[in-house]
């Protein structure tokens, strides 16, 4: 019994019931001194009239997601909050000079700080104490997944610029309750990137800061402090997968021109581009941002090469009709030959010897002049009178074998005449085409750079 009962007493301390345990803790005595009494559902402050300041500050941690659809805006934040409370205040002589000690935050009064633009909880990591120093500044640091509202503007896709807001106010607690006011300068703000992840889609450019108090009925006053998160998208995997196959694709239906137009390699290969310009399309319609209140302005740049290719595609046609089956057609009307052989060549510098030369090599073929040559061609010798009915069905064969060859004569004059304009108004929608592509892209492109570098 007298080693037993020793033994019982030992296990008993060891169990942690021994109630001087934590008699020499310093944290242990402070913890109690601070938490004796202390009210964490009022605010901590000895006169009422006093206002609580809590200065905030947050910095861009990274930029997980830019929703352009649902316009959502979810980035990754550090959040800072400190404020002072009167009643957790001592003197650190008297702790072994213990200057700061970490308190849970559920046992201490904490403002109601809310993000105005919060559409969704985010995935936030629990930060469960705050620091108290000794004269009563609570320090409470945590990382937040912000879930935000965000008017996303994406006409300048990808070369767009994004300016998001994150409203930090009281829900509850008027300006004479709870003000708000910055731990850093608008300008040491401004320009932190200093934990910003720039690996990423997104680029940040800045964030700008500004303090304002509103009214909702005009008698209650509300403290506020806007944080304008400004960012960039980087365009460089867009412009490779987007932009560049449409221009190559652009670039092969101009040089689609360079065949001939009496050709139908010409309407097949035209008609390939536009038949490959749609299954692009189709590709990258889920990569396009989408909006129910705008397009961005690569998707009318889209729109408007398809356009382009439709029209180079019925000028094919066009051009093709004039240039075939052309024996059936009148001759070309004078207002047409004057307009576009005589002023259209001069005016745009047509050069028609070669237009001209094209024409020869394609309707060369052999004629008859005159009756003569016809005989010899033929082999005819005219015999005697006295075989006069033959000689006379001979002339009749002749006559009608003039008549033909003049006939097609007359067809190849008119095949030449179309073939003419037909070339001609080749090249002049050529250079209409190759202007109106060229002015598109120019104008595009400058707005493109400066949007990009604005």
């Amino acid at each position: 019994v007298k080693i037993m009962l020793p033994l019982k007493v030992l296990l008993s301390f060891r169990l942690g019931n021994n109630p001087n345990r934590f008699a020499n803790s310093t944290l242990v005595r402070l913890s109690d001194y601070l938490m004796t009494g202390y009210k964490k559902g009022v605010r901590p402050v000895r006169n009422w009239r006093n206002s609580t300041l809590v200065s905030i500050d947050f910095m861009v941690y990274a930029i997980l997601s830019v929703d352009e659809k649902n316009q959502v805006l979810t980035t990754y934040i550090w959040y800072r909050q400190q404020w002072k409370d009167e009643f957790l205040v001592w003197n650190p002589e008297d702790f072994d000079n213990l200057k700061q000690i970490s308190i849970p935050t559920t046992n201490v009064w904490v403002p109601d700080i809310l993000i105005n633009e919060f559409v969704d909880v985010g995935k936030s990591p629990d930060i469960p104490y705050v620091y108290v120093r000794s004269d009563g500044l609570v320090r409470n640091y945590k990382p937040i997944q912000v879930v935000t509202a965000c008017s996303l503007d994406i006409y300048n896709f990808p070369f767009d610029v994004q300016n998001c807001t994150l409203t930090f106010t009281s829900w509850l607690h008027t300006i004479s309750d709870i003000n708000i006011s910055l731990m850093r300068t608008p300008e040491e703000v401004m320009f932190d990137k200093s934990v910003f992840m720039n690996q990423g889609e997104w680029e940040l450019l800045h964030v700008l800061s500004k303090y304002s108090v509103f009214s909702i009925d005009g008698n209650d006053h509300y403290a506020e402090m806007k944080f304008y998160v400004v960012i960039r998208r980087r365009p460089l995997f867009y412009a490779v997968s987007l932009l560049l196959p449409s221009v190559f694709l652009m670039v092969m239906d101009i040089v689609g021109f360079y065949l001939p137009p009496d050709s139908g390699e010409r309407v097949s290969f035209k008609i390939t581009l536009l038949l490959g310009y749609s299954v692009f399309l189709i590709i990258v319609s889920d990569t396009l941002p989408a909006t129910a209140i705008g397009t961005p302005l690569i998707g009318v740049y889209f729109v408007v090469c398809m356009a382009l290719l439709v029209i180079s595609l019925m000028e094919t046609i066009l051009i093709v009709r004039l240039v075939h089956k052309q024996d059936l057609q009148p001759h070309v009307p004078e207002w047409l030959r004057h307009l576009i052989l005589e002023r259209a060549t001069v005016l745009f510098l047509i050069t028609t010897f070669f237009v001209f030369c094209l024409i020869a090599a394609k309707l060369n073929h052999v004629t008859c002049e005159n009756s003569k040559d016809c005989e010899k061609s033929l082999g005819v010798t005219f015999p005697l009178k006295e075989n006069a009915p033959v000689v006379e069905s001979i002339l009749q064969e002749i006559s009608s074998i003039r008549q033909y060859l003049e006939k097609r004569d007359e067809y190849r004059d008119i095949a030449k005449e179309w073939l003419q304009v037909g070339y001609v108004l080749d090249v002049l929608l050529f250079r209409f085409y190759l202007v109106a592509v060229l002015a598109y892209s120019i104008t595009l492109g400058s707005l493109w750079s400066v949007w990009q570098y604005a």
